[in-house]
């Protein structure tokens, strides 16, 4: 063979290998739309607006969000650039960034939030799944493009006193039959809300003691969270205190992030019952890895707000340490949507109670709304009225969790192996499982489950105690 014809040969070799399917990693195909996910532009930085310059006080007993808002139009109107800070501690509540504009918090700055819910205006949002009037975040973007939140320094909530506001309330919710809608009555804020937005960068800072959610993701496209640390429980646990919560959300990559919490760390959303089947806005697109979930609820969670579908998710190269829960799938029989199209790989847990958790049918004191007595429908506020809204036809409120993989799945030092309860009328369905090796003291249960694929798979108890299988189609979990 002639050396043109020797080069020509290995030209060919080389076009048709690097055009084969690839895989970024072991499990996980090389999709082309996880090269699409994130933000595509950031703001510009050649004009800077430091806060102090408007009136911002280093000083934690002066409220300084005034000053700050001042900053942050300014810049927005003479066509954007970066709002920074000197050194020092400031004070605020909500603040709301604008197209254009780089909000920049450098290492030596702490921003502390306001612990009067007047500091934080009411606006149109969603929050657990419903639109509804909510106190804005202390740092909100309603609507912006490019638009960043940067730096090396901190943001403190200071939510204890919303905590202690939730647990007083519960306490006597609980009795008057309330559970489900307490969540939504004790207006708590979130620490970081980018709604409807295009193009958003979250770069570096680290985050304490949210009030409620400490970063919110909803209606927003092409979004890009690098490098956060957020640690919520340095003044105790807070409840639903979750990490980075993806709400009905498209083209979103979540890298690089360490989140201690006291609920789902890193967690899918779309939506609830008859008001999320109304909006009916999946979260698709969306790629998280390279993280680490401590203390919380749910290293990778998809739901409970399922309704307006989860789909098209990769994560991979995660870590867990002592959270309560690893892989977690909740939904209820009035949320619908599909969770479908999910595919997870490399996945270290340690010290977990349920590293592997589905319930279809998760948590009815919360899930369902029920008024009772003596309430009466034309004297209750609004959003009671969207949460008892009945879904018709009640079959369209069965969710569907269906085609997600696992690849790489390693978790030691758990409780409960296995927990996957499904229900009659919507299987847990053909889910595939390869190289997934998972121990626990109790080996767990299975329920309702159809069509699973099966490669060196070990789940069970520690002494080789099956998982308690029932009506499950196809399962193989034990040859």
């Amino acid at each position: 063979m002639k050396k043109r014809d020797s080069f020509a040969v290995l030209l060919m070799v080389f076009v048709l290998a690097s055009c084969a399917p690839k895989q970024i990693t072991d499990g996980i195909p090389n999709f082309k739309w996880i090269e699409e996910v994130g933000a595509k532009q950031r703001p510009a930085v050649d004009s800077v607006y430091n806060v102090v310059d408007f009136g911002a006080v280093a000083d934690t007993t002066v409220l300084s969000t005034n000053a700050i808002q001042a900053a942050i139009d300014a810049c927005a109107a003479n066509g954007g650039g970066r709002v920074t800070f000197a050194p020092g501690d400031y004070l605020t509540g909500s603040v709301f960034l604008k197209s254009g504009v780089d909000f920049h918090l450098p290492k030596g700055v702490r921003l502390y939030g306001s612990q009067n819910i007047a500091d934080y205006p009411v606006i149109d949002t969603r929050v657990a799944g419903i639109e509804m009037k909510w106190p804005a975040a202390l740092i909100t973007a309603i609507g912006q493009q490019t638009v960043s939140l940067t730096g090396e320094g901190e943001v403190w909530g200071q939510g204890k006193v919303f905590w202690d506001k939730y647990w007083a309330m519960r306490k006597d919710y609980d009795k008057r039959g309330l559970r489900w809608i307490v969540d939504y009555d004790c207006m708590r804020p979130r620490m970081i809300l980018f709604q409807s937005c295009e193009d958003v960068t979250l770069n570096g800072n680290s985050y304490f003691e949210a009030g409620f959610w400490t970063v919110h993701i909803l209606y927003s496209n092409q979004v890009t969270i690098d490098g956060i640390l957020v640690n919520n429980n340095n003044a105790g646990k807070g409840p639903s205190t979750d990490g980075i919560d993806i709400d009905s959300s498209t083209r979103v990559l979540v890298e690089n992030c360490d989140i201690s919490c006291n609920d789902d760390n890193f967690c899918l959303k779309a939506g609830r019952d008859a008001d999320g089947l109304r909006v009916n806005r999946p979260t698709e697109y969306v790629v998280i890895r390279k993280c680490i979930a401590r203390q919380g609820d749910g290293l990778f969670t998809c739901g409970s707000e399922t309704s307006g579908s989860i789909r098209n998710v990769v994560s991979y190269d995660m870590t867990a340490i002592g959270t309560k829960v690893g892989l977690r799938f909740k939904s209820a029989l009035n949320r619908g949507g599909v969770v479908e199209d999910i595919w997870l790989a490399d996945i270290k847990m340690q010290g977990i109670r349920d590293p592997f958790q589905i319930n279809l049918n998760w948590n009815p004191s919360y899930s369902y709304s029920k008024l009772p007595e003596p309430y009466v429908w034309d004297e209750v506020p609004d959003h009671w009225k969207v949460m008892l809204t009945p879904v018709e036809p009640a079959e369209k409120g069965l969710p569907t969790f269906r085609n997600i993989h696992f690849t790489d799945i390693q978790a030691k030092d758990c409780q409960v192996a296995l927990i996957c309860e499904g229900v009659e009328a919507s299987p847990v369905t053909g889910f595939s499982l390869k190289n997934v090796h998972i121990t626990g003291k109790n080996p767990g249960r299975m329920y309702w489950a159809k069509d699973w694929q099966l490669d060196n798979v070990y789940i069970g108890g520690e002494n080789g105690e099956p998982v308690v299988m029932e009506n499950n189609v196809n399962v193989p979990l034990y040859k």
